[in-house]
């Protein structure tokens, strides 16, 4: 459980709102906690770069990070985006090249502060870990290092959007949210009455952006942008990469580790796309204080021993639960610098299930229902709502699987399982899903990993190749990396499936995979237990400081069902995140969010996934308030899809704007 802390080796005085200039004139707005003397003795800062509102949206989470940093002698800046919370102008989209140049246009006068030492390090988990990554890759002189927290190097094959090359729904659901995060207005107590202006600026202005990112179906020059896996060498700056297991953004850390030159190190734990210090599932660890070795070593020159730790810290995990909600992983942490690739264990696939030697050629039809993936849980999981996987025993029976027998010993795993598969199409196109289980004795099956591949993107992601139908093609299904150990009596399972509804689109027509066994393998990037570093992997407890005070106004409420028609046959999972009303205390901003989002389908129908998302969004202070509504929706149509984003705005009760965004492909 993360503690408090409320008193620091440096007094903290923090300057609510500063205005820091772009060169086109705009102003973004930023939250800065500073030592209380860093006036006379300028110090190293850290900058977070995000559009999640400092003053609402984030405001809880930053107060229980940026008053530490500064109260461990650092200037802790939080930076709104351009267009987002209370800064000016208008965000276009994720990571365009605007916001870059805004970000050394701040990095610049943050250098240029006389609390500043001139040193500046940057953090960020998600879209932050994302720009500090970018913003490193463009070398502004004061960068010296980054922490970068659940993000990615590869924008097209490992973000929202795509995965395998599929399209996933997080890419709808994403815009959506992020699109009515954008609807609320700045603060009036911070921004004065151009509230208002700058609050319908936004409204007409603004982009839903999956209609932007729908037109980039494959790997262009639109994904290649902020992608710093084309040129790893650009960064220069020290770099701490940080993943979760229950995050989608953990494959990155070891790719970074291998493939940048500049000092690097990692740490991937077993939590959901949140800081390690809060993340769910535990065990969290002092992840502040790790902050706090980096900062020292690359801002003040101290000699400390953060590059002494092994090049990846990581949890392998054990005995998964298979409870959607779990809060605690078990497992141990080990180092390891040599992070291969080692030689693979190899199963064979077959009538026999997974061997050790090749078996005798068959066949095998691979038809799922659309509705196959029910239980895999939220694309990006933050360890709320039951969003982590669930069993899948129910959805492995519907699967084509394969399984060894009772282990007789542990096998551990570290790295990403490869499925090698031939495979046939009854049509041009196809995608496959592969799990990879742990079974126990009971029969519970846990997902410990899984892969995604879009058959026409088999060579690559810049193009698709259609397939002819009937003649088989070898491919390889790389699935996500992890750390598991799994336990003598378990069998290890591979359950294959064409459908994984609503993690990923289905294809918009009927499509039937057969598998041809004769060469189809497993690989296990087994550990080597000698590459294992002897020196234990120790974390301090989990610490921050103390957020303020808030009082609930109305208490949330979090679920995640499913509904079935017996007569009409379709299927409808519901799940509801509603943050309930808070005021912070300090400033009187009272604020509300509330989200439902409803998938349908037909077992055999693929025309039949659609989703539906509704966010209301509030903002109130005594007399003044705001209203926000968002009611989109997306849906096959044909090879395609069919998107329709409306938008209400209300002051009080009186409407005061309307938007309808639709396109198709």
């Amino acid at each position: 459980m993360t503690q408090f802390r409320d008193v620091f080796p440096h007094a903290v005085r923090e300057i609510e709102n500063t205005w820091i200039p772009m060169p086109d004139g705009i102003r973004l707005a930023a939250r800065i906690w500073l030592p209380s003397d860093a006036d006379t003795v300028p110090v190293p800062a850290v900058l977070e770069f995000i559009p999640y509102r400092k003053r609402d949206g984030m405001a809880r989470r930053d107060e229980m990070m940026h008053p530490w940093f500064a109260g461990h002698g650092y200037a802790a800046i939080r930076v709104d985006l351009r267009g987002a919370g209370d800064s000016e102008g208008v965000l276009d989209d994720e990571y365009c090249p605007q916001e870059q140049e805004d970000g050394l246009a701040v990095i610049d006068w943050i250098s240029r502060q006389p609390w500043c030492s001139g040193a500046l390090g940057m953090i960020g988990i998600s879209w932050g870990g994302f720009n500090a990554l970018q913003i490193a890759a463009r070398r502004p002189p004061a960068l010296k290092a980054i922490v970068t927290v659940g993000s990615t190097d590869d924008r097209y094959a490992d973000d929202v959007h795509t995965m395998g090359g599929a399209q996933l729904s997080a890419n709808f659901t994403w815009a959506q949210t992020f699109f009515s995060d954008l609807t609320r207005p700045p603060d009036p107590a911070i921004v004065g009455e151009r509230w208002r202006k700058m609050w319908m600026e936004r409204l007409e202005n603004q982009t839903f952006f999956i209609e932007r990112w729908l037109a980039h179906p494959t790997r262009d020059s639109y994904w290649k942008h902020g992608s710093v896996c084309e040129d790893y060498g650009r960064i220069e700056c020290a770099v701490l990469a940080v993943g979760g297991w229950a995050d989608s953004y953990t494959n990155a850390v070891p790719r970074l580790l291998r493939n940048l030159a500049a000092p690097r190190r990692g740490i991937i734990g077993p939590w959901g796309h949140d800081y390690p210090h809060t993340a769910i599932p535990g065990p969290a660890i002092g992840f502040l204080q790790e902050c706090l070795r980096w900062w020292e070593h690359w801002l003040k020159g101290k000699q400390t021993d953060a590059m002494q730790e092994p090049l990846l810290r990581v949890h392998l995990q054990r005995d998964l639960s298979t409870a959607p909600d779990h809060a605690h992983r078990d497992g141990e942490w080990i180092g390891v610098d040599d992070l291969g690739p080692h030689a693979p264990g190899v199963w064979h696939l077959g009538d026999a299930g997974l061997t050790s030697k090749p078996q005798s050629a068959s066949s095998r039809l691979v038809a799922t229902p659309q509705t196959l993936g029910w239980t895999a849980g939220e694309w990006c999981a933050y360890g709320a709502c039951a969003d982590q996987p669930a069993d899948q025993a129910v959805e492995d029976g519907q699967s084509v699987c394969f399984d060894m027998a009772p282990l007789g010993e542990p096998v551990e795993i570290l790295g990403a399982p490869v499925v090698r598969l031939r495979l046939s199409s009854s049509s041009d196109r196809g995608t496959v899903i592969v799990r990879l289980n742990e079974v126990d004795e009971a029969g519970r099956s846990a997902r410990i990993t899984y892969g995604v591949l879009d058959l026409r993107h088999r060579d690559g992601f810049e193009t698709a190749v259609p397939l002819r139908p009937g003649e088989p093609v070898e491919v390889s299904v790389r699935l996500c990396d992890i750390a598991y150990r799994f336990r003598p009596g378990a069998r290890i399972r591979v359950a294959i499936s064409n459908t994984y509804w609503p993690t990923v689109w289905p294809e918009g027509e009927p499509v039937a995979l057969t598998l041809h066994t004769e060469g189809s393998v497993l690989e296990l990037p087994l550990l080597d237990r000698a590459a294992v570093s002897t020196r234990p992997v120790v974390f301090a407890p989990a610490e921050a400081s103390r957020p303020a005070p808030r009082t609930t106004l109305r208490q949330g409420e979090m679920q995640r069902r499913l509904h079935r028609d017996f007569i009409g046959g379709e299927e409808m999972q519901e799940v509801v995140v509603d943050d309930g009303v808070q005021r912070i205390d300090a400033h009187g901003l009272e604020i509300g969010r509330r989200c439902v989002e409803r998938y349908f389908a037909r077992p055999g129908d693929p025309q039949s996934p659609r989703i539906e998302a509704d966010w209301t969004m509030t903002l109130r202070r005594g007399d003044w308030g705001i209203r926000t509504e968002t009611r989109s929706t997306m849906r096959r149509q044909g090879a395609g899809y069919a998107v329709d984003c409306h938008v209400t705005a209300f002051e009080g009760e009186r409407l005061v704007f309307e938007r309808r965004h639709s396109t198709s492909t």
